[in-house]
């Protein structure tokens, strides 16, 4: 049994969402999507659906801060950062702005990056090079496809 539906956009081709079967099971009785795809199995006396296709082509602003740019969220740096800190590779549990706010660092992408609580505190308001640590690895803009993937798991 499928737990969640996809949803695509009007035309087929891009992912808009995706929904709980129930969810999408209200979807086709409003009439705002068709289904795409069926999976094997029903949903009470209803085939189940695998996909579906929006009736109306919908901007899907969530997804995008500004000029196709992913919004960043704590939640996102974290998942992309396998939750591991970027100063010492153990469990990461908070983020850490690279350049600080106070100096003018902003909350994106590339200047954001998961960090234990320990490294998070020793390096406190200075830059990585201040406060003598070493990023392991480089901060990245993840694509909406890894974005979306993460919500599968």
């Amino acid at each position: 049994m499928i737990a969640f539906v996809e949803v695509y956009n009007q035309g087929g081709t891009e992912l808009h969402d995706r929904v709980s079967v129930e969810h999408a099971m209200k979807m086709l009785w409003r009439g705002v999507a068709v289904v795409r795809e069926y999976a094997e199995g029903y949903f009470g006396p209803f085939e189940m659906p695998k996909s579906l296709m929006l009736v109306r082509y919908v901007y899907a602003k969530w997804k995008y801060q500004r000029e196709g740019e992913l919004v960043v969220t704590r939640r996102g740096i974290l998942k992309r950062d396998k939750f591991l800190c970027a100063y010492c590779g153990k469990a990461a549990s908070t983020i850490d702005h690279i350049l600080p706010r106070s100096r003018g660092g902003e909350d994106s992408w590339m200047n954001l990056v998961a960090a234990c609580l320990k490294c998070n505190n020793v390096k406190d308001d200075m830059t990585p090079k201040e406060a003598r640590m070493k990023l392991l690895f480089e901060p990245r803009v993840p694509k909406f496809a890894e974005v979306y993937a993460w919500g599968k798991k």
